[in-house]
Formats: C-alpha cells, sequence, structure tokens
C-alpha cells in the first residue's frame, strides 16, 4: 500500500508582534519559541515540529518583517525571506485590528520572490465582535486569487486550530518524516535555553536595553535532576551594564530568577543559573560581532 504521509515546512510571517510565536508554542502545547511583547523579540529561525494525524507539520518561527534599520535587522529580515523561500507553504499572521498594509506589503515582497502558496491567519479574533470578523473577511475577499485560505484564529479561546492544521496538509508533499516524530524542536538545549534567558531580559528590563543586547552560553553541565547553567548577557554600552545589574544587584537577580523558572518549566527539573553581565562594544552594527553571537549572514 501508498505511504500516503506528508511532511514540510511551514514559514510562520507577519509584523513584529503578530503574534507568531504565541501561536506556534500553542500548537506544540509547550513553551519553545521566545514570546514578548515588545517588536522584534525573535532573531532567527526555530523549527517547532507539529506531528497531527500521522503527518509532521514543521512550522518555522521567523523575526517579524520589517524595514532595515540596523545591521540585526538586515539580518533578521533575511532570516524571514529564507523560510518564505525554503518553505512548502507561507502562513501569514494578520491581527483582525490591523488594515491591509501589513498583507500588500508581504504580497510585494512575496512577488519579488516567487508567489508562494499561503494560508491567511486572521489573528486575535477575541478581542472584536463577530461583525467585525465577517466584515474583515469581506476586506480580503479582494485578494482572494492570491491565499489559499483564510482562516479566524483565537489562541485565547482555542479558536481554529484543527482548521489551521488540516488545511495545512493539503498544501505539503508526500514524504516520511523528515525528523524523529518525538522531537518538538531541531534546536538544541543551548539555544532554547539562549533565547529563554534574552526572553527574560526582555521581560524585566526597560525599553532601551533589549535591542542591543544578547546572551552567551558559556557551557551547561547536565545531570538528571539538575542543570547548572553558566550564560552570559551581553550589551554594547556599560551603562546599559550598569541597569542590568541594577542597585544592589537586584535587577539582575529580577532577570535571572525569571529566566530560572522558565528553564525549570521547560526542562522539567531544577536549574542552577550562574548569570553574568559583559560590555561588547558595537556587537550588534558590525557582522564580526554578530558572526561571533551566532547570527550569521
Amino acid at each position: 500500500m501508498e505511504n500516503k504521509t506528508k511532511s514540510g515546512f511551514i514559514a510562520v510571517v507577519g509584523r513584529p508582534n503578530s503574534g507568531k510565536s504565541t501561536l506556534l508554542n500553542h500548537l506544540i502545547g509547550e513553551k519553545l519559541a521566545m514570546v514578548s511583547k515588545k517588536a522584534q523579540a525573535t532573531r532567527k529561525r526555530m523549527n517547532i515540529i507539529v506531528m497531527h494525524e500521522g503527518h509532521q507539520l514543521i512550522f518555522v518561527d521567523t523575526p517579524g518583517i520589517h524595514k532595515k534599520e540596523r545591521l540585526i535587522n538586515e539580518f533578521m529580515l533575511e532570516e524571514a525571506l529564507k523560510a518564505m523561500g525554503d518553505s512548502d507553504l507561507i502562513i501569514f499572521l494578520a491581527p483582525i485590528t490591523d488594515k491591509l498594509d501589513e498583507y500588500e506589503k508581504f504580497l510585494a515582497l512575496d512577488e519579488s520572490k516567487r508567489r508562494s502558496k499561503h494560508i491567511v491567519l486572521l489573528t486575535k479574533i477575541d478581542f472584536v465582535r463577530q461583525g467585525d470578523i465577517l466584515k474583515k473577511l469581506g476586506e480580503y475577499q479582494k485578494y482572494q486569487d492570491r491565499f489559499e485560505a483564510i482562516i479566524p484564529f483565537s489562541v485565547n479561546k482555542k479558536v481554529g486550530k484543527q482548521a489551521l492544521l488540516n488545511e495545512v496538509i493539503k498544501y505539503l508533499p508526500q514524504s516520511p518524516a523528515f525528523f524523529d516524530t518525538d522531537i518538538m524542536t531541531t534546536d538544541n538545549i543551548r539555544d532554547i535555553y539562549k533565547e529563554l534567558i534574552r526572553e527574560s531580559v526582555f521581560e524585566n528590563l526597560s525599553d532601551e536595553i533589549p535591542y542591543e543586547s544578547d546572551v552567551t552560553i558559556e557551557k551547561i553541565d547536565e545531570s538528571d535532576e539538575l542543570d547548572r547553567v553558566y550564560a552570559t548577557i551581553v550589551v554594547e554600552k556599560e551603562t546599559q551594564k550598569g541597569i542590568i545589574v541594577g542597585n544592589r544587584g537586584e535587577g539582575i537577580k529580577r532577570v535571572g530568577k525569571f529566566a530560572r523558572q522558565q528553564l525549570e518549566i521547560f526542562s522539567g527539573k531544577k536549574i542552577y543559573l550562574d548569570l553574568h553581565v559583559s560590555v561588547k562594544k558595537g556587537w550588534s552594527k558590525s557582522r564580526d560581532g554578530l558572526e561571533d553571537q551566532g547570527y550569521i549572514f
């Protein structure tokens, strides 16, 4: 009997803060992708694997599509474009309160690449009335020849998950699973720990810090019941280091406590986190500095 299993890559794209990481954590049922209320939190692609009715759906979390302002923004946009070009299908996240401008920018960007098959996911529908949903669906109809489907979706109300997964499968190639069916991501433990610590920086410090900060995992000593994680927060200025450390070390204690809690939730075991701060002047503004932090152009 012919094997009709499907497997494929699905790029998840949209403007910064459109809810990409929240969606993917919802689909997998775990906290893997970085979530922050602050824009441009996601910097690199991340594969999140969902098994659905025997098929392997490899969702690719991407940085938000935005203008090239700094070198690191250029890297982030390239990450999103590469994911779009390498995937079998694209999911475009469209918060229902957005005008169609962002979708039109996506279409123009995609037109310059290859008119990819894509689904429009109308997100955050729990914030509006039913009539508003119908009105927005009507607005998108002028582009109905461009998208394969448009699906209203709400993480909070758990609306649209099955419809989305069933729709995605239609456009994936027939293939055995690319990865072990028991894993949830192709990222290694160092990358996941790094992102969880970086998220703590985003959540616990003022807006001026996160975008010029990064995290280096120096070492992880793993055992069955305890992981010892040695990490460094990298910033560009001494003043930023002072803000992170805080008065009597209160800032870094707050960041460390939140990060440790997230690491423990993810790993299911105790975490000892040794966290320091280092200054690398201008790291985000040079290709060498970005590559030292793992951002390879």
